[in-house]
């Protein structure tokens, strides 16, 4: 664990950090700012924040800014490996020092030797392997299961966590030694939905990525982003990335309204517009090709005056069914307006349904909505066909 030869960052690996942790709030500024501090050096590196925030994304961070960025970045996640197994998974073993071990095998410290050694879930390590690692940050020195040769490392360490570790000292399963060990330098890592201003290039840079995969490219529309900005987002950055591909899956190369999203991303206080039929699958990202073709965008949709699409017809079913009484234009008690508009688009749903014989697609098309949104309605509402009961 040698000290770094020079301070400086070269532009190169800044550039590099500022399109890999992408944001303009105010707390992502200063996590970059923080790991350009203390990449050049080398020290001990504590990454502190919920799942899914990017701990390993910034852990890369911090080895692409350091001296150490033309040497190996080895991530090991301390949680995921059984702890009788993680000892030969960091320091390796001998041929025959135990059953299986039918060779010599190089541990993670040693494939880190010359550059960084990152510790995920570092709160999941057991007691006595906590103590191992703890001599090895001390002295600088291990040895392979098996062997009693001590092997000198040149490794810098990043761990993570989204444990509360002085908690966990506290409790007895965490050493207080390795605490303040690792502890050189904490990063507290914000959780999405503390940066929400992050979203939109956020989104961008998976849908980017999505399409260097080949798979379609969509483009998230005002009043989505709007709804995607107001969720709680607890599975953070790793469930937005979920999201953007589940919609380029659903939406290959076309625009995302809010009525696309899946209904637990909708905000209940923020409208849902219509998705706009005329639209189709084709992403507004070029300007139209004539002036009719933008009088066309804006004219107001044709409706029909007679048959059995007017959406005229749709009103003998919707006032058959069990509607609330209309809202009054002044209210002389106090009302629950969500329960009552839940109650009108319930009953919307049920004639639109009841015209369309129970065909989804014609339903749906009836309601202006996507077929899967109509779907996803119907399943929140518990709405069913009256022969499936």
């Amino acid at each position: 664990m040698t000290n770094a030869n020079s301070p400086s960052i070269s532009a190169r690996s800044s550039d590099g950090l500022d399109q890999r942790l992408v944001g303009i709030s105010a707390s992502v500024a200063e996590v970059r700012t923080l790991v350009r501090q203390v990449a050049p050096t080398d020290s001990t590196v504590l990454l502190l924040g919920e799942s899914g925030t990017g701990k390993e994304v910034i852990a890369r961070g911090v080895h692409e800014c350091s001296q150490r960025s033309n040497g190996p970045f080895i991530p090991v996640n301390c949680g995921a490996i059984p702890g009788e197994l993680l000892e030969s998974e960091l320091f390796g073993h001998e041929k025959g020092s135990f059953t299986g071990a039918i060779a010599a095998r190089k541990g993670r410290f040693e494939m880190a030797e010359g550059g960084t050694l990152f510790l995920d879930e570092i709160g999941d390590m057991p007691l006595e392997m906590q103590v191992k690692l703890l001599r090895v940050l001390q002295e600088r020195t291990f040895e392979r299961v098996g062997s009693n040769k001590a092997q000198r490392c040149d490794v810098r360490i990043v761990a993570a966590t989204h444990q509360h570790l002085e908690q966990k000292v506290e409790d007895g399963s965490f050493r207080m030694d390795l605490f303040y060990r690792l502890n050189v330098f904490p990063i507290d890592v914000p959780p999405l939905r503390e940066r929400a201003d992050d979203i939109p290039a956020l989104s961008q840079r998976f849908i980017q990525q999505f399409k260097a995969d080949q798979m379609g490219v969509i483009k998230l529309m005002p009043d989505a982003l709007d709804h995607l900005q107001a969720y709680s987002w607890p599975g953070n950055v790793r469930e937005l990335g979920n999201l953007i591909e589940r919609l380029t899956i659903l939406h290959p190369d076309a625009n995302v309204h809010a009525a696309d999203l899946p209904v637990k991303y909708r905000a209940e206080h923020l409208p849902v517009p219509p998705r706009p039929d005329d639209l189709g699958k084709t992403p507004v990202t070029e300007p139209p090709s004539s002036a009719g073709a933008i009088s066309d965008l804006f004219a107001a949709p044709a409706v029909s005056t007679g048959g059995r699409d007017d959406l005229t017809d749709l009103y003998g079913p919707v006032h058959r069914a069990p509607l609330p009484p209309p809202t009054p234009t002044v209210l002389d008690e106090p009302i629950d307006l969500k329960a009552h508009l839940i109650e009108v688009e319930k009953a919307l749903i049920l004639a639109a349904l009841e015209k369309a014989n129970w065909v989804n697609a014609q339903a749906a098309k009836l309601l202006c909505l996507q077929r899967t949104t109509l779907v996803e309605k119907m399943r929140k509402y518990d709405i069913q066909r009256p022969d499936e009961d």
